[in-house]
């Protein structure tokens, strides 16, 4: 039988503050490519992560600005310059009157650029991972917490990483196999 590729490391642990702690060790250790993974958000792993903030508010607030512009820069062409219809003495182009549509516009730019950067920032078009094939997220969505150093990092090794983990208090430390088939 091959000797299948170990594609990273998972570390599963019972309390959320071992985890945090953990989290920092890792961080401190410089690693580049790792991951934490708990069953519900756990408050203040984000800091202990290192983790810049998310940029998509900016991509929403940018998006929905785009589409409040662009909304009434349609209006006024239509109104004012393309079909100019001068209705009960109003000017033709009455800003009040575009207000809902601004908004309807500047809501569906924002919502779709939302989920657009989501999608594309936490990489949810990749179906397969080795956490899953490895069974060990049936044990990260019910009741224990996750450190995965992941191989392609510049500093792993299989070694150094079950020595950090362990040294992190972790008593359930895994090798991550690439799938069958691959490697």
């Amino acid at each position: 039988m091959a000797k299948r590729e170990v594609v990273g490391m998972i570390g599963l642990y019972d309390d959320p503050d071992v985890l945090i702690s953990a989290a920092e060790t890792v961080r401190d250790a410089g690693y580049k490519k790792w991951d934490c993974h708990t069953p519900y958000p756990v408050h203040g792993l984000d800091d202990a992560m290192g983790l810049k903030p998310s940029p998509v508010p900016y991509v929403t607030i940018t998006a929905g600005l785009i589409g409040g512009a662009l909304g009434m820069l349609m209006m006024w062409w239509m109104s004012a310059v393309d079909y100019p219809v001068r209705i009960g003495g109003k000017p033709y182009f009455s800003w009040q009157a575009f207000v809902p549509i601004t908004f309807e516009l500047f809501v569906l730019f924002a919502a779709l650029a939302t989920m657009g950067s989501m999608i594309f920032l936490t990489k949810l078009g990749s179906w397969a991972s080795p956490l899953h094939d490895n069974n060990v997220m049936i044990h990260v969505v019910t009741n224990r917490y996750g450190v995965v150093l992941d191989a392609a990092d510049e500093q792993f090794s299989e070694e150094q990483a079950r020595a950090l983990l362990t040294g992190t208090g972790c008593q359930d430390v895994r090798p991550l196999y690439a799938p069958e088939g691959e490697g």
